[in-house]
């Protein structure tokens, strides 16, 4: 039987202007009949972040899909304020529709306006990709797309999975621009990966210290 477990946001529709803030006691995940992590607590204040460290299969996108609400969490509490925007490896948007039009429909709905939408593809340099539909785009490109996604979703905590993946040099650093910016106006980034990311200040969490001993040496 499942531990009792608390999950609680307070949502801001409008944005974070009173400065987002998240904290997470004793969390611990179920998955397949075996625990994959216990006891993870972390308190993040606006401006602050955090990254998630631990080689691949410890469970570091389970951590952030709880913390997200998309996962139950088998025991512990998350609670946010600020709306919480995740970018995993999934990029949702259209594939059939244009960057530019794909990006706006999320965007209008979050509140952004097209001046903003030009200026978050140009802040991932995809502006001059704008009319190639989604489906044609690289890999790598499909990734700045999310991002430049994550950045008009005007939410103030980002959940970002393995956000360097698929990205060259230079994308790394304007995705390190983006965190910044978005630390600066008082947002918060949690980010899980096995590689290092340009979070500078961040708060660092090794998962692995709060994986059971008989799951230590596992891989997916």
């Amino acid at each position: 039987m499942a531990q009792d477990a608390a999950i609680s946001k307070g949502f801001d529709a409008r944005g974070f202007e009173g400065g987002a803030a998240l904290e997470c006691a004793g969390l611990a995940c179920l998955r397949g009949g075996r625990i994959l992590f216990r006891g993870v607590s972390l308190k993040l204040e606006a401006g602050e972040a955090l990254h998630v460290t631990g080689p691949n299969g410890l469970g570091k996108s389970s951590l952030i899909r709880v913390i997200a609400g998309l996962l139950p969490a088998y025991a512990g509490e998350v609670k946010a304020n600020g709306r919480m925007a995740l970018a995993d490896e999934k990029v949702a948007l259209d594939a059939g529709q244009p960057l530019a039009r794909a990006l706006g429909h999320w965007a209008r709905l979050d509140g952004s306006v097209e001046a903003e939408i030009a200026d978050a593809l140009a802040a991932v340099d995809l502006a001059h990709l704008a009319d190639v539909p989604v489906r044609f785009l690289s890999t790598g490109q499909r990734k700045r797309a999310l991002l430049a996604r994550i950045s008009l979703s005007r939410a103030g905590i980002w959940l970002l999975d393995e956000p360097a993946n698929g990205l060259d040099t230079a994308s790394i650093a304007r995705l390190g621009d983006l965190m910044a910016r978005h630390r600066v106006g008082g947002g918060i980034v949690v980010a899980a990966s096995h590689q290092p990311l340009p979070l500078e200040g961040a708060q660092t969490l090794p998962l692995a210290d709060f994986v059971p001993v008989a799951r230590a040496g596992e891989a997916e």
